[in-house]
């Protein structure tokens, strides 16, 4: 289910730059809450505060040193892990894109309509889980 919106961003912009806008890391926005992220959020621990950040363990790289680089058994597990409930999260927002007007250029210039249509495709997500 789909709990929170963010406001809709132009072109192509990174997740985790769309994140600092929306939530300035000089406040404590993450302390009291569990966060799971991907890996397009690199640098979320170390610029926000907060225990429960969640990030996947990334894969070290290849060296002359460690030519065959791999995770560990508990890292994969942890992965494996954060991944079962991140499912979740990336299912909502396939479910937003059957919504063609969200996947393709949107052509209407009315203020805000972006944002309306976003919140009318995740109400009809969230209506569609009700059944």
């Amino acid at each position: 289910m789909i709990l929170f919106l963010g406001k809709t961003f132009a072109g192509h912009t990174h997740d985790y730059k769309m994140l600092k806008e929306e939530f300035p890391p000089e406040q404590a926005w993450f302390e009291l809450i569990r966060v799971l992220v991907d890996l397009g959020y690199q640098g979320i621990v170390k610029e926000y505060v907060g225990d429960e950040i969640h990030l996947p363990h990334k894969k070290p790289r290849k060296s002359k040193k460690n030519p065959d680089p791999s995770l560990t058994d508990e890292q994969k597990a942890d992965n494996q892990a954060l991944g079962k409930i991140r499912v979740f999260v990336e299912n909502a927002i396939c479910g937003l894109k059957r919504y063609n007007i969200l996947v393709h250029r949107f052509r209407n210039h009315k203020d805000s309509f972006d944002d309306d249509v976003i919140s009318i495709a995740a109400a009809l997500w969230n209506f569609n889980l009700s059944y």
